[in-house]
């Protein structure tokens, strides 16, 4: 789960989940004590050394054991998602590793693999090493299509139900009337902002019409290369690419899974 730092990400499905969701504090228990014991809490054993990882919206850390090798632990922010939208991603990547799909799902400690420790949430995971994919190999893009597409024939098999769906109003028009309503941009610049937000949010509803009926899956939600962690050993069947961070899952169009994957010219992002 050591990876680069994702794309800033719309402000999007917070405050349905919980209206006070701005008038929080996120992380302000979360001090390397507390870290260390919610993990005793759950029966590990940390030796106190603790390297904080990439990560925009929770707080993610690498724990050194007594004994064993290290381990992932990832504080959720508060008021972002429900538990039972936290279960649901476990859920989906349990599912993944079920059928020997490469993700990095929650270790199940104490039964459970959603944990409390005061008003904080966090779950642990194994920790996965690796490098950024390199786009520019065909066999590359074959290993990574050939996963996408099995993630998704899981994704399809039966919908979220606590989990939100990528879709206009959750990725445009509600971010849009966040920011219209907050006062953050100067009255100078909110017309002209605006506007071409209008003219965005336009292009995209004629895509949509353009497109018609589009099914619609579980998805990683946000799988930038950031979140694929490319192991070596790919030619003898024992490496290739493993997908973290699920904390974006949403229901949506598989294409989500790929346009982010997307760099380069545009005859590279075309093959």
């Amino acid at each position: 789960m050591n990876k680069s730092s994702p794309p800033r990400k719309p402000v999007s499905g917070v405050n349905s989940v919980y209206p006070d969701a701005m008038n929080t504090t996120p992380f302000a228990t979360l001090t390397p004590d507390s870290i260390l014991d919610a993990l005793e809490a759950v029966g590990l054993c940390p030796d106190g050394r603790l390297l904080a990882l990439n990560s925009y919206e929770n707080r993610v850390y690498q724990v050194c054991l007594d004994e064993g090798a290290p381990l992932v632990v990832k504080f959720y922010r508060a008021a972002r998602w429900s538990d039972a939208a936290i279960l649901e991603e476990h859920a989906f990547t349990a599912e993944l590793a079920e059928r020997e799909l490469p993700v990095v799902a929650p270790l199940r400690l104490a039964g459970q693999t959603l944990h409390h420790h005061g008003d904080l949430r966090f779950a642990v995971f194994p920790r996965q090493g690796g490098r950024a994919p390199e786009f520019d190999s065909a066999r590359t893009l074959e290993w990574m299509g050939r996963f996408i597409g099995r993630i998704h024939a899981v994704g399809a098999l039966k919908p979220f139900a606590a989990r939100p769906r990528i879709d206009l109003h959750s990725f445009g028009e509600e971010p849009r009337d966040f920011l219209q309503s907050s006062g953050f941009l100067p009255p100078g610049l909110a017309d002209i902002y605006f506007g071409v937000v209008e003219q965005a949010l336009s292009g995209v509803r004629w895509c949509y019409e353009r497109a018609g009926r589009v099914a619609t899956l579980r998805l990683h939600g946000d799988c930038h290369a950031g979140n694929v962690l490319w192991v070596e050993g790919a030619d003898s069947g024992t490496g290739g690419p493993f997908f973290v961070d699920f904390d974006d899952a949403r229901t949506g169009p598989a294409i989500q899974d790929l346009w982010m994957l997307l760099s380069g010219e545009r005859a590279e992002q075309q093959r």
